[in-house]
């Protein structure tokens, strides 16, 4: 689901488009602290409820115990633990239970009495000089638990590789913690890009470290149909395929007939149920989305007849051509018609065969059916669009819209699930059964919250990963952008709206631009942990200073576990104007306090020996290309940024 629309807004990202954004006024800060900030050796995120720092550390023993209660779910916990301990350390782990454990260095506890504080996924942690305690009402709590306490040791513990000479220690401390939100979600768009199942594996390796815990996987678009659906075959053997392109997506020129489509792949069910467990293990929920009516392609390129539109025997599964009009706003104007026939009985037999299957597969309470961004100028021409019109007294294209969800989350329920889609289905006057995925803005989910629908908040505004995260010049150009503190104003419950109704927050990647796992972590990180502490913490204990302090020491576990991510945030910051005499006029800022930026006009590579910005530049007449770079103290920590002047100019001129 590629949020195109605000497409028509792509030749207004005007230079205020990449200024520093302003903390939200709904959003409770901290004041910013007027002076950097040192490291601290505790550093969790997302950020604790409590926690209280103790004298003395934990210092990791040669050989290690851990006590653990016998049961299924704790296998995983220990087991994560256990590697965590060993690997990098070069220290025995044995882990034991059916006893009291006292003497067990570590020792995680399932609470007799439940603590109603902790719910099922809180936990208290308490590190001593000899001893580490967790206790939690629930596996998942201890599970929670052992995360943070994995990141209250050196960064190396993220190794893969025993490292030396590492004083192996634990400051000593006590935290008690619970979720904020009990949905904490990321989407992964497997369809525009297919990412195999070892890198899905890796992709929740990386969530579950920030405490996510549902894993939103989008199978189905114009791009590829990625599920495997038993009795119908070419849902997968045409629909996953297509011609592999570089390039800028959306402007590809079309494949001719001759190109061969073998870019693409599928999971079949037992890969999904590999994938599942693998997730359960580690106490993440994957939902799966079969996206429809609209962006369906891969759907109709391999079964025609589900499609309203004469000649869809023609279409084929999108490489990354153009086939949609955005230049009048949403919905879009149809080049091709990607839409499921919302007259045809076929179209809902089929739908009924793949939620049938898609249902015994995923055990997840929650099928998310899409539902956005449905073009409707072909049903507009049909035919069979105007007769179910005049049968069933449908006004207008919404309420034909509205027709097709209301039939399809019958089918959803009748198969033991709840019907989840994006707030477009809101348009067909759905009953409060129905669930939000609200993601045009924070008021479409406050409107569903009022109409008594759960509600997830996954405003674009905040929580779209694919945004551009730095200057487009270093990016993949896309139609708008995030940085990192405006992801981190992200609030799951607004102000105003009965929590009762706000099931949490989740944060989604689109893929269009993204064709590798490695890609999709540098999108991910660090906003996924801007993310992951707005739907974890406390409102009241986010801060933006302090935040950013413990954002760069997990930069350095990152970078231990061979993670990728964006150091977008050390970026300058490019904004223009004209002056009276219609001179350009350059202002450099940045995201984060405590840089400098040094440049040059000479087409020389800067360093800290350059001119050092202190106020706004007019570039000389010949010029024709600004370097900039920006510096903490004496250590280069940005990129060096190469911004053309016509580049200056152009965005002068918007």
């Amino acid at each position: 689901m590629k949020r195109l629309f605000l497409l028509v807004l792509s030749g207004m990202i005007s230079t205020a488009g990449y200024s520093q954004a302003p903390l939200s006024t709904t959003t409770t800060m901290t004041e910013p602290a007027t002076s950097n900030l040192l490291p601290t050796e505790i550093a969790i995120i997302p950020e604790p409820v409590s926690v209280i720092k103790q004298a003395g550390h934990f210092i990791l023993p040669e050989n290690v115990t851990i006590y653990a209660p016998a049961s299924p779910e704790m296998k995983q916990v220990t087991r994560f633990l256990q590697e965590r301990l060993s690997i990098p350390t070069g220290s025995y782990v044995s882990v034991v239970s059916g006893h009291t454990g006292e003497h067990a260095q570590i020792r995680l506890i399932l609470n007799d009495k439940q603590n109603p504080q902790l719910g099922t996924e809180g936990y208290q942690l308490t590190v001593k000089p000899n001893q580490i305690l967790i206790r939690a009402n629930k596996a998942a709590g201890l599970y929670y638990g052992v995360q943070s306490l994995v990141q209250l040791f050196p960064k190396e513990i993220e190794s893969k590789e025993p490292g030396s000479h590492i004083r192996w220690s634990a400051p000593c401390v006590d935290i008690t913690d619970y979720p904020r939100v009990g949905w904490r979600g990321l989407m992964l768009d497997v369809a525009r890009h297919f990412f195999t199942k070892e890198e899905v594996k890796q992709y929740i390796n990386a969530m579950v470290r920030y405490k996510y815990n549902i894993l939103h996987l989008h199978l189905t678009d114009d791009e590829g149909w990625r599920i495997e659906i038993k009795g119908f075959p070419k849902l997968t053997e045409v629909g996953a395929w297509n011609v592999k392109k570089t390039g800028e997506f959306g402007n590809f020129i079309p494949p001719t007939p001759d190109e061969p489509r073998t870019y693409g792949g599928f999971y079949t069910q037992e890969d999904l149920k590999e994938l599942i467990q693998y997730a359960q293990d580690r106490f993440v929920n994957i939902m799966p989305e079969i996206d429809v009516p609209g962006h369906s392609l891969a759907a109709i390129a391999s079964y025609p007849e589900l499609s309203c539109t004469p000649g869809a025997e023609n279409y084929r599964v999108r490489s990354g051509e153009r086939i949609m009009d955005w230049s009048r706003g949403a919905p879009p104007t149809a080049l091709v018609d990607n839409t499921l026939c919302p007259a045809n009985e076929k179209v809902y037999s089929f739908l009924d065969s793949v939620i049938t299957q898609v249902a015994a597969l995923f055990p997840f309470e929650y099928i998310h059916m899409g539902g956005d961004e449905a073009p409707f100028n072909f049903w507009q021409k049909s035919d069979a669009v105007k007769a179910l019109m005049q049968k069933e007294g449908l006004k207008n294209m919404h309420q034909v819209q509205g027709y097709f969800e209301k039939r399809v989350q019958a089918i959803v329920e009748s198969k033991g699930k709840k019907f989840m889609g994006w707030d477009e289905i809101m348009d067909g006057d759905l009953s409060p059964s129905a669930a939000v995925m609200s993601w045009r803005g924070v008021k479409n989910g406050v409107d569903a919250a009022m109409k008594k629908h759960e509600v997830v908040m996954s405003p674009s505004t905040y929580a779209y990963l694919d945004y551009m995260q730095a200057d487009q010049i270093t990016e993949p150009r896309v139609y708008a952008s995030l940085r990192l503190n405006k992801a981190y104003e992200f609030d799951p419950i607004p102000a105003g709206v009965d929590p009762k109704y706000i099931k949490g927050g989740q944060a989604n990647l689109w893929t269009e631009q993204v064709t590798n796992i490695r890609q999709a972590e540098y999108m991910t990180w660090p906003r996924g942990m801007a993310i992951a502490e707005s739907v974890w913490s406390p409102k009241e204990k986010k801060n933006w200073e302090t935040f950013f302090v413990r954002v760069e020491q997990h930069f350095q576990r990152l970078d231990v576990a061979e993670t990728k991510y964006a150091p977008s945030v050390y970026d300058p910051i490019f904004k223009v104007s004209r002056s009276a005499d219609k001179q350009l006029i350059i202002e450099l800022s940045t995201e984060i306090t405590g840089l400098d930026i040094y440049y040059s006009f000479d087409n020389s590579f800067p360093d800290h020996f350059y001119p050092k910005y202190t106020e706004k530049l007019t570039p000389q007449k010949d010029a024709t290309m600004l370097r900039v770079i920006t510096y903490r103290g004496k250590q280069p920590i940005g990129r060096m940024m190469n911004m053309p002047i016509d580049e200056l100019n152009k965005r002068a001129r918007r």
